[in-house]
């Protein structure tokens, strides 16, 4: 998938997750954490697109989210991408075909999207306001990237970056910080990085899924759906049904957890009973 279907496909599957939360086990959030929590997904459901360089000093290639930041997230991704490729010539077993890229290896894992999460919680849990606000930024920008994919390729990374350090702050500003604040952020970012693994999933190139996990004489077998039912990144599938839906199932789960404080408010001031 593409990297605007991602970041919408994980910000539909927050707000959906939230709204069965509140009506199922009677998990309330306000509207700010919920919108935090939701732009945090979107921008976890781009995360393990950082394994795709490009041309770093001339700010050419790689993926959307690489180009969030400019030339420094390009480089950012240049190491990634090193790195998985590393740990996939050292791990591969002798059916595992020899690759010249990292791409869709290490961080189209499970291990990888545990590993965010644990990892962005315990930041926000031990290093408090500075490691949220780090976060935030980080997620934001490629939120931005992927939600707003023309104003965000018409504005550019410097834009892109400073509206990302901007929202950070005002969103750390409205954050709670005890009970389910922190905790939260790492949430989102782990449960980003798994949506983004079953949309690639879906598509013919498939994802390594099952690693660490041998099958057969393959470490690295990449999982997905069959030809005849599987789509093709980019295709109408994924940018008129696909996003279509995920946008619907958006507007949907938004509607039905604000409707209830909407219909609050309303009482409140006698305009209904």
């Amino acid at each position: 998938m593409m990297g605007p279907s991602h970041a919408l496909s994980g910000a539909a599957v927050w707000l959906a997750g939230s709204w069965v939360a509140a009506e199922a086990f009677d998990y309330g959030q306000s509207a700010t954490t919920i919108a935090i929590g939701a732009a945090v997904c979107a921008g976890g459901a781009l995360l393990p697109d950082m394994d795709m360089s490009g041309k770093v000093t001339r700010y050419q290639g790689g993926s959307t989210v690489s180009r969030s930041f400019g030339v420094f997230s390009l480089f950012l991704a240049e190491v990634i991408e090193k790195l998985s490729l590393g740990v996939y010539r050292v791990t591969k077993m002798k059916n595992d075909p020899d690759r010249e890229n990292g791409h869709r290896t290490l961080t189209h894992t499970i291990p990888f999207a545990l590993l965010m999460g644990v990892g962005a919680t315990w930041l926000c849990s031990n290093y408090g306001r500075w490691a949220v606000i780090g976060i935030l930024f980080f997620m934001f920008g490629l939120a931005l990237r992927g939600l707003f994919h023309h104003w965000a390729k018409r504005a550019g990374w410097v834009l892109v970056t400073l509206c990302s350090a901007g929202v950070a702050l005002f969103a750390y500003t409205f954050l709670p910080t005890q009970s389910r604040g922190y905790e939260m952020i790492g949430i989102a970012v782990g449960v980003g990085c798994f949506v983004h693994l079953m949309g690639d999933i879906i598509t013919r190139a498939g994802v390594p899924i099952l690693w660490p996990i041998p099958t057969g004489k393959r470490m690295w077998r990449m999982i997905g759906l069959p030809d005849a039912i599987s789509i093709e990144a980019g295709s109408k599938i994924e940018t008129r049904v696909l996003s279509v839906a995920f946008t619907l199932i958006a507007l949907a789960a938004g509607a039905g957890l604000l409707t209830p404080a909407l219909l609050d408010r309303l009482r409140e001031a006698k305009i209904i009973t």
